[in-house]
């Protein structure tokens, strides 16, 4: 291994947290920084190197954070700068450190720009958003992930002009055409930096480019729109300035949120003569399985072992000479780990989130791991719209339901990948609201807290949040797990996903049950001469038992 390769990002576990479900301080059933603050312990003995906080900026809210009114300030529900600061330096203290969101394609429409912005057609801000004057007729087509009717244009009538929203109508796009606007931004960063964060995940930072000047969607994308989106002309030329300017003079850590990236351009991003992120995560595993993309409905059929293997293979590939990939299975933006890839019943809960564990510790790239699924917290399923709080839900509850559609199959699915399953409060004990809040929750607690929460996992040796613990410190020692060449076999086994990690003189063979019954891989070596090193059964014979993982050295 060549030690001027290695790097701390790439040996980070990054663990999120989404702050209004974390913890609740001050009983307002709203999550906030002193909760972390009051949990730092915790936090550091799982063994993460990194949190990844999901936005925590001033924001009325409307995306839950995700839509800024101020990138300077920090949201009142959440807190004051001063608990920032004592958080930052509580987590350096630690030897953690911590990432920020930074979310620039578009602000809040509370945000003093826009208000300005949309004051007069000739306001200093008005270039800092895309409009189209109404004298021009309507639009060309823009669609919009949160708009109740799918239209990323919003009609305005102080100026009788329409902006684009890729989002919500109350988060709209800025114009990183504007060198003014782009400078303002490297300024925000600055400050971020300067403040000592240790890097941003970079929110849809793959759209910040728009095709101007608007006009129809080329045939060639057959309507998809992310990924038009995702190919702006001058999307590389921003990152590499933004790069110049601010991130290549500090110690930090970079990822993009990348819709629209795959394996043929990924490394126009990521690689390291490119100049401009460290990494990026795609979607094609969080998509799997989906009969409407756009409307979030899933097949019937169910998702398909074989694609998912081969995604996670294609992707490894693409990094084996230069860049560096991120692993995933959960975020604030997906269901629960264990509901959505492994088996939550009571049965099988606990045994398929350790083997999901293993995966996610044992495969190359620098990994993300959600919150809550360490305890093996699962989908709550909500059965009514009302309970759901996520604007993505909702807008399309409405959308579906103006054109006839089917409410009951959109609500069904919602129950499998709807982003709130991954939101419910954070489970700490058996007492009322599993000791998130004295008030009311913000979103419903999963009524299973009295028996998945941190308190009960601590005294259990096998539980899935010391399993976590454990694998954590093994991927540790192990460097062939980090910076190891990867190797598949057995591509078309339908229940057992198996490779191998090399590095110097050490080879692990990682063999993983993704179902409920026996199983066994055809991977050419000799297993009765492998050792079994570590899993999440006491033992391994040779075959494997429903959701077992297995790490042998061969």
């Amino acid at each position: 291994m060549n030690e001027s390769q290695r790097k701390w990002w790439k040996e980070a576990v990054v663990y999120q947290i989404y702050p209004r479900s974390f913890k609740d301080s001050n009983g307002d059933g709203i999550g906030d920084l002193r909760g972390i603050i009051e949990k730092l312990d915790y936090i550091k003995s799982l063994g993460v190197d990194v949190v990844w906080l999901n936005p925590i900026f001033a924001s009325p809210n409307d995306d839950n954070g995700y839509d800024i009114s101020d990138y300077r300030a920090i949201m009142d529900e959440f807190g004051t700068i001063a608990d920032f600061d004592e958080l930052l330096a509580g987590m350096h203290e630690r030897g953690i450190k911590l990432v920020l969101d930074l979310v620039v394609n578009h602000s809040s429409d509370e945000h003093r720009w826009f208000q300005e912005a949309r004051k007069s057609r000739d306001n200093p801000y008005r270039d800092y958003y895309h409009w189209w004057a109404a004298e021009d007729g309507t639009p060309p087509k823009r669609w919009s992930f949160f708009d109740e009717e799918a239209n990323a244009w919003r009609y305005d009538a102080p100026t009788d002009s329409y902006y684009l929203h890729y989002f919500s109508v109350k988060q709209p796009d800025l114009n990183w055409e504007n060198p003014k606007l782009r400078e303002e931004v490297y300024e925000i960063v600055k400050f971020w930096f300067d403040k000592g964060i240790d890097g941003f995940r970079m929110d849809v930072i793959t759209f910040i480019s728009k095709d101007l000047p608007f006009k129809d969607l080329p045939a060639k994308y057959n309507g998809n729109f992310v990924q038009y989106y995702a190919e702006g002309p001058r999307r590389h030329e921003y990152l590499q300035e933004m790069n110049r300017e601010v991130l290549s003079k500090y110690d930090i850590m970079t990822v993009a949120e990348g819709p629209g990236t795959t394996v043929e351009n990924v490394l126009d991003y990521v690689s390291e003569d490119r100049h401009e992120l460290n990494m990026s995560y795609h979607f094609d595993i969080s998509n799997l399985g989906h009969k409407d993309l756009a409307k979030k409905l899933m097949s019937p059929e169910g998702w398909d072992f074989l694609e998912f293997k081969e995604i996670f293979r294609k992707w490894d590939a693409c990094f084996a000479e230069k860049g560096w990939g991120t692993v995933y299975l959960g975020n604030h933006d997906f269901p629960r780990m264990v509901s959505r890839w492994g088996n939550d019943s009571e049965e099988f809960r606990e045994i398929s989130s350790k083997m999901l564990t293993t995966f996610l510790l044992t495969m190359r790239g620098t990994v993300y791991y959600y919150f809550g699924d360490e305890l093996g917290m699962t989908n709550i399923r909500f059965d009514k719209i009302e309970d759901y709080r996520d604007i993505m839900t909702i807008n399309l509850h409405k959308l579906i339901a103006s054109e006839g559609g089917d409410l009951d199959e959109f609500m069904e699915s919602q129950k499998l990948i709807g982003r709130d399953n991954g939101r419910t409060p954070f489970q700490w004990n058996d007492s009322e609201n599993a000791g998130f809040t004295s008030g009311a929750p913000w979103l419903k607690v999963n009524p299973n807290y009295q028996t998945v929460n941190v308190a009960a996992e601590e005294k259990n040796e096998n539980s899935p949040l010391n399993y976590f613990r454990k694998m954590i410190r093994f991927r540790r020692e192990n460097p062939v797990l980090i910076y190891g060449k990867s190797e598949f076999f057995d591509l078309q086994n339908k229940r057992v996903f198996a490779y191998t990690r090399e590095l110097d003189d050490k080879k692990f063979l990682i063999l993983l049950n993704f179902t409920d019954r026996a199983a066994t891989a055809n991977v050419g070596f000799d297993l009765a001469e492998a050792r079994y090193l570590f899993g999440n059964y006491d033992n391994f014979d040779g075959a494997l038992k429903p959701y077992q993982a297995a790490i042998l050295e061969l």
